[in-house]
């Protein structure tokens, strides 16, 4: 991994992570441009890109939203006044990897980097809601499934899986 360097986001790099989220979801689950630039401003250290060294662009991204809420819902995805800087849970909202980069290990990098990082900022878990044929890929990542989400997000059925950071 020493083709990247493992940082949080910077301002003028919000339009390329708004670029990548429209890359790696379907239009109906992408965050929104607004929503994205949102959290940027508010909450740029909870975003871990991934620059690839030889080009100086974002290959890939995880990103969340911290609070004191245990369950995720689909109100962390639009609305950034729920962040509370010093909550113990970080709401994971996307992990995206530009298809170049796939099978690299990449997303593997980026949620290690991103757990250590938290559990040094005192956090206890991570938690986020992902699709049915996605469940095995997190908990090869060190993710549990929790089971059906509350989730409606798009009209689809999600898993909730949570990371223990302690």
């Amino acid at each position: 991994m020493e083709r990247f360097e493992f940082r949080d986001v910077l301002p003028d790099e919000t339009e390329q992570a708004i670029a990548i989220e429209q890359v790696c979801f379907p239009p109906n689950e992408a965050c929104s441009p607004q929503s994205m630039r949102e959290r940027i401003m508010a909450a740029p250290e909870l975003f871990l890109v991934a620059v690839d060294r030889e080009c100086g662009k974002i290959a890939g991204f995880f990103n969340g939203i911290a609070t004191g809420e245990e369950a995720f819902r689909d109100e962390f995805f639009t609305d950034i006044q729920l962040l509370e800087p010093d909550g113990g849970n970080v709401m994971l909202l996307g992990l995206d990897v530009l298809p170049k980069y796939r099978g690299r290990d990449l997303a593997r990098a980026l949620v290690e980097t991103y757990a250590r990082r938290e559990r040094k900022r005192g956090r206890k878990r991570l938690v986020l809601t992902c699709l049915p044929e996605k469940v095995k890929m997190y908990e090869k990542l060190g993710f549990v499934d929790l089971g059906i989400a509350n989730s409606a997000w798009c009209g689809e059925v999600w898993h909730e899986m949570a990371y223990a950071l302690d």
